[in-house]
């Protein structure tokens, strides 16, 4: 049983997260009433992965505008749109948060002479769309991925969390693992910590071991030394967003890897459902990098770990460029270098998404 990051309450009126602050120590569900309440659970990370916070926005946003029915039209409007812009505001890297709030804001617009409660019903109908098409793009990424997954006994390597925990589904990175589960494949897996939040041997772990997978965490510094070992048949990331280039943010770190992988000739992965592809972004130059609190890094989890006075740098995300990965493994098969054709070819509905409004 694959934990669920977000979904419904049991009485549909509110947004039921797992807190991912807590874990691996306690498991601890929030009930998410407002706007307000997903936005601050989004910049604390209780809910992270960028599918998954995009999933958790768009439901956020119909939450809200219950809230609000009894206001007049265009009151009702400026409160739905302040909302979804809060929630917007809250992680520059991730594209699937703009994707799912545009979907919401579309929907809202759409219908606008509409009673105020009609236009709250099509709104939750428009969340639950987003929630369970991730789910089914994070089903088909692992059906797709499983041709890439080791027959020879050679280890999986991943790093921060791309998995259940970061999804509606079954996750990105993950996913190929899963259907290799249950297929009868034994592989193992190896995850870095992810320094500094710790989301690989916090969640990644958590999440595998929960599930019956084999699961080694390393420290982030030694995932060279594995692969020259040759214990690694292959890497696979997650990604935030992908340019239409090809290029792709992912958690920091991540471009360490692909230079490490390419020089131990290891293929190189990067697992992201469709709506991670941004088309209107043509290479990861213009892709935002999220900067982080530097006292992640100077106090992690409660204790100094480095001077106070001393200066930090802490972005959330770097890019991988394009030609250090061996394949984009999305819910619509693998793509291959060139992957500007291959976006535009194989992905075409995402590429005019800007025309939709």
């Amino acid at each position: 049983m694959h934990p669920e990051a977000v979904r419904w309450t049991e009485d549909g009126a509110a947004v039921d997260l797992l807190d991912q602050t807590r874990l691996p120590e306690v498991e601890v569900r929030l009930r998410i009433e407002r706007a307000s309440e997903m936005a601050d659970a989004i910049r604390t990370m209780r809910v992270r992965g960028a599918p998954a916070i995009g999933v958790a926005a768009a439901m956020a946003t119909a939450v809200e505008a219950a809230r609000h029915t009894s206001l007049a039209p265009g009151d009702f409007r400026a409160r739905l749109a302040e909302a979804i812009e809060l929630l917007r505001g809250t992680r520059p890297t991730a594209v699937n948060l703009p994707w799912a709030l545009d979907r919401m804001h579309r929907r809202a617009w759409s219908q606008a002479d509409l009673p105020n409660v009609q236009i709250v019903h099509a709104l939750f109908e428009e969340a639950h769309s987003i929630l369970i098409e991730d789910r089914a793009m994070c089903r088909r990424i692992g059906e797709y991925g499983f041709e890439v997954v080791p027959v020879d006994g050679a280890a999986v390597l991943t790093n921060c969390n791309a998995g259940a925990l970061a999804t509606a589904g079954v996750g990105t990175a993950l996913a190929p693992r899963y259907t290799a589960q249950s297929l009868g494949r034994k592989v193992s897996v190896y995850v870095g910590e992810t320094r500094p939040l710790l989301q690989g041997s916090r969640l990644t772990a958590w999440e595998l071991e929960r599930a019956g997978i084999p699961v080694t965490v390393v420290a982030d510094t030694v995932v060279g030394t594995l692969m020259a070992q040759g214990r690694i048949g292959v890497v696979v990331t997650g990604a935030d967003r992908i340019a239409a280039n090809g290029d792709a943010a992912n958690k920091i770190g991540t471009y360490g890897l692909a230079v490490l992988a390419r020089y131990h000739g290891v293929p190189f992965y990067v697992a992201a459902p469709s709506s991670t592809i941004d088309a209107d972004t043509p290479t990861g130059r213009e892709i935002p990098i999220e900067e982080r609190d530097p006292d992640e890094v100077r106090r992690g989890f409660g204790r100094l770990t480095a001077p106070e006075s001393v200066d930090v740098y802490a972005p959330a995300f770097d890019v991988t460029p394009a030609e250090l990965i061996t394949g984009i493994i999305t819910d619509r098969g693998v793509l291959r270098p060139p992957y500007g054709e291959e976006i535009r070819d194989s992905l075409g509905l995402v590429a005019s998404r800007a025309s939709q409004g």
